[in-house]
């Protein structure tokens, strides 16, 4: 019974092993020039984060709480372009 079941074990390791390795590698895609606003997100992105650092620091360092730290992140992020 033992035999049986290490064999089958065996089996069942193998043939998953081997599927795995058969199954082709996705090829990466290549930038298309069709699509421009591709990369205007991720700058935007990009500036929105440094503002958010930028204004958190500020707020952190003028020691800011509760109610007075929102309304400062609401105007450092407004007037921050």
């Amino acid at each position: 019974m033992r035999k049986l079941l290490s064999l089958f074990g065996l089996s069942l390791a193998l043939s998953l092993g081997s599927a795995y390795a058969a199954s082709p590698a996705a090829p990466a895609k290549p930038a298309s020039a069709a699509s421009p606003a591709t990369p205007a997100a991720p700058k935007a992105k990009s500036t929105q984060q440094n503002k958010m650092k930028t204004c958190n620091k500020d707020a952190a360092d003028k020691k800011l709480k509760g109610d007075e730290r929102k309304a400062f992140m609401k105007a450092c992020l407004s007037n921050k372009a």
